[in-house]
């Protein structure tokens, strides 16, 4: 096994995150008030968000955000993380592409999820909130949230997807370790996890019902505030220390990539590794780059949603937000890539998709794991099953570049390891997972109670 890593000095590490709406050609559409289809301000979502972020979602003016010295000094605790040249890969391949992964899975929580987590939960502090709640599929961002809380001395309460809470208990576990309480979802302890269990008692919950659960409590108990994993624009804006961190460290290793990807559930570790490199596509300094988001096979809303207003979870608690959907109702397969089951794409992502600026591809689950195999056996790391989606979409470039004679730079993120999934690689290695695809008709019947706006 033969890797080349890049790291960054701690003056390297970023002092501001990259706002990529100051300068998109077309920026995002507002979020909409579900009542009156009126534009919500930063007063109005500092209802649910704390209000620092509620700002940063909406700015379309400044380029550059600050990052605050106390959250910066948190990162150098785990920044910068490594580029990697994945050599062994490519032989294993037999590609003339040069491949590189930026490693987030080396942090102690074990993916990219705390470089959000850490600011939303100083804003609440600083805000004097004293509670934190939140959603978690995987329960990647459920396991750094409760950290960054317990951190900044904040109440966590956490709602994970019930059927990945049973997929992986262990992350549940480690939420109560760092001293979160944590409900499946949907749950019998809020009005909105009632009505949907009424509705259907077997539900396996989604990112959709547990967005729905939090939001509730957020908005009935003092103090509290909602933070998000991903999907909204202040998620993926903190998540830019990736990317500015690999801009750097591929003028370390003489190259700048060609292709650029990552795995797709809402858009934060996408949009962060993508966001810094696309501001080059805008200015025209190096506009052939494409930008690769894989999503599963069983929740393709980029390749086959709808670009819609839409509620960005069951219950219509939160903003009509404009995405690509396949309905705020959608009832996701049981993959195991639990962090990639959501319905809907974050508004920048959405825009970007729009005009051209990059696309989706579909994955299925079986091909995802076997790409996971492939990367754990050859590179050493044991990747989580969001980030195969990532690493079998870099596996069909190196392929294409192998028939097509060409040696592309291909730059992909590892969101995360998988030491806490290895259920989900045993149930693969069993031969126990199988491909879920949807039909067209499933996806118009989801799309119907879509809000007409």
């Amino acid at each position: 096994m033969r890797q080349k890593k890049f790291l960054l000095e701690e003056k390297d590490i970023p002092t501001a995150w990259y706002n990529i709406q100051a300068d998109m050609p077309t920026k995002p559409l507002p979020p909409l008030d579900p009542k009156t289809h009126k534009p919500l301000t930063a007063d109005d979502l500092s209802h649910i968000f704390n209000a620092e972020c509620s700002r940063q979602e909406l700015n379309q003016t400044d380029s550059w955000i600050p990052i605050p010295d106390e959250v910066r000094e948190q990162y150098t605790y785990y920044r910068s993380t490594p580029l990697v040249r994945a050599y062994a890969l490519e032989k294993a391949l037999d590609t003339p592409a040069h491949i590189y992964f930026k490693n987030e899975s080396t942090n102690p929580l074990g993916s990219h999820k705390i470089n959000s987590a850490l600011p939303q939960c100083y804003y609440c502090k600083q805000e004097g909130d004293t509670n934190v709640t939140t959603e978690t599929g995987a329960g990647q961002w459920g396991c750094a949230l409760s950290y960054a809380a317990k951190l900044y001395g904040l109440e966590a309460a956490v709602y994970q997807v019930k059927i990945t809470m049973k997929q992986k208990p262990y992350r549940s576990i480690l939420m109560r370790t760092f001293g979160a309480t944590v409900e499946g979802s949907p749950s019998m302890s809020t009005r909105a996890g009632k009505d949907i269990i009424t509705r259907d008692p077997n539900h396996p919950g989604s990112l959709g019902t547990a967005i729905s659960e939090a939001i509730e409590l957020a908005t009935t108990t003092p103090g509290c505030k909602y933070t998000l994993g991903s999907v909204l624009n202040h998620v993926a804006l903190h998540q830019t220390v990736i990317g500015l961190e690999a801009e750097k460290q591929m003028a370390m290793a003489g190259e700048y990539p060609d292709k650029v990807i990552a795995c797709f559930g809402g858009g934060s570790n996408f949009g962060g590794t993508a966001f810094p490199f696309m501001r080059h596509v805008f200015d025209g300094s190096h506009k052939n780059t494409e930008f690769i988001a894989a999503e599963p096979q069983s929740c393709p809303k980029l390749t086959r949603g709808k670009f819609e207003y839409d509620f960005g979870d069951e219950a219509g608690y939160t903003p009509l937000l404009p995405m690509f959907t396949l309905g705020h109702d959608f009832k996701p397969a049981n993959i195991h890539a639990g962090g990639l089951r959501y319905h809907g794409a974050g508004m920048i992502i959405s825009q970007l998709v729009k005009d051209g600026y990059m696309h989706g591809v579909d994955i299925p689950q079986l091909e995802s794991f076997a790409a996971g195999m492939l990367f754990a056996q050859t590179e050493g790391i044991v990747p989580a099953p969001e980030s195969c989606h990532a690493i079998a979409a870099t596996v069909r470039e190196a392929k294409k570049a192998k028939i097509e004679g060409k040696a592309p730079v291909i730059l992909f993120c590892l969101s995360g390891h998988g030491l806490i999934d290895m259920p989900s690689y045993d149930s693969y290695i069993n031969g126990d997972l199988q491909n879920y695809q949807l039909s067209d008709e499933e996806i118009e019947k989801n799309l119907e109670d879509v809000p007409q706006v």
